[in-house]
């Protein structure tokens, strides 16, 4: 029995000598993961198998990720590095990281994000921050991620989103955001825009609290209507409206198709700004009025129809009625004949 025992840790001690697994990982290799979550560890494990694709290393108690942690994995595409100790992840941490597609880094201590941590993921299309206490987002952060659909930041220190950053996520459909101290004050309009925007074409939104000023604190932002943000300077109403449009006498702004709201009066440029109808309000309710039109027009008809179906068939009922009674006074002449033709049967009998 111990030499079959014996045998059996010698082929699995092979197995993973031949593949390249660290010794306190789990490694898969038809599935291409190395699992090394919750083993205690200070940092990344070194000689990671090259060929790996998902790495999971959560659980641990990793401060430090260096330059050169992920340099020999390439084809990574999976990467877990949630509950760990990590408080700054330097520049190009992930540069060789080319075909990473989600990266977990939840529940962490980072404060602040290096303007090129991401740069590099190319095809990341899952971003996690939430619980960390990241204050602010740099502005290359969505640079070259273009193919970002969900990005999580809730339970960390924002206080404001700068537009022109999540207008590099073009492709974003996730965005979980609550738990911040947001200031809803007139630099977050432009926020609120995109907000809208992203809602507008079907994205999803969990909810962004304000926490100051006190006028607005405890309310969600995107219930707050632009009415209470007409006392702003004009500056703050200078944000690209990304196919949100909105044409009236009062209400315009510059620039073709509104790429630059810039609200006006009408008689001095960039002067105090109009409060702006809701779009997507105001789509829904031009939605629905072609909706209602339509439906009463076709009411309209199926109820001329019925009336015209109703004077004709009354006008047969009544042609109908008449002919039978025609038929009914008719029918006792024909059954006993007339007088006439009676008188010379009754002489002929006697």
């Amino acid at each position: 029995m111990k030499g079959e025992l014996l045998l059996v840790s010698s082929v699995i001690l092979a197995f993973h000598a031949a593949w390249g697994c660290p010794e306190t990982c789990t490694c898969q290799p038809s599935a291409k993961m190395v699992d090394c979550s919750y083993r205690g560890l200070l940092e990344v494990p070194s000689h990671l198998p090259p060929q790996t694709q998902a790495l999971y290393l959560q659980g641990n108690q990793i401060q430090v990720i260096t330059l050169t942690s992920f340099t020999n994995v390439p084809g990574l595409r999976i990467l877990d590095l949630s509950n760990n100790s990590i408080s700054r992840v330097p520049p190009y941490a992930f540069h060789y990281l080319r075909s990473l597609q989600a990266l977990n880094l939840t529940n962490n201590r980072i404060h602040n994000l290096e303007g090129q941590v991401f740069t590099p993921l190319l095809a990341l299309k899952e971003l996690d921050l939430s619980y960390n206490n990241i204050s602010a987002l740099p502005e290359s952060l969505g640079n070259n991620t273009q193919n970002l659909t969900f990005l999580g930041l809730k339970y960390n220190q924002l206080q404001t989103a700068d537009r022109m950053v999540l207008d590099t996520f073009p492709n974003l459909k996730v965005l979980l955001a609550k738990s911040n101290p947001w200031q809803c004050n007139c630099p977050v309009l432009g926020l609120k825009l995109w907000l809208e925007n992203l809602l507008y074409k079907g994205g999803i939104i969990d909810e962004l609290i304000c926490t100051s000023p006190e006028n607005r604190k405890g309310k969600d932002l995107l219930k707050i209507p632009f009415e209470m943000f007409k006392s702003c300077p004009p500056f703050t109403a200078s944000f690209p409206m990304a196919k949100i449009h909105h044409h009236s006498s009062e209400h315009r702004y510059n620039g073709r198709h509104g790429h630059h709201m810039d609200i006006t009066d009408g008689s001095h440029s960039g002067c105090e700004p109009k409060p702006k109808p809701r779009p997507v309000s105001l789509r829904h309710a031009i939605a629905t009025v072609v909706i209602t039109g339509v439906v009463c027009g076709i009411v309209c008809l199926m109820m001329l129809a019925a009336a015209i179906y109703g004077c004709a068939y009354a006008a047969v009922m009544a042609k109908y009625h008449r002919g039978l009674k025609e038929v009914e006074r008719l029918a006792p002449v024909a059954e006993h004949g007339s007088p006439e033709e009676k008188e010379p049967l009754d002489g002929t009998l006697a």
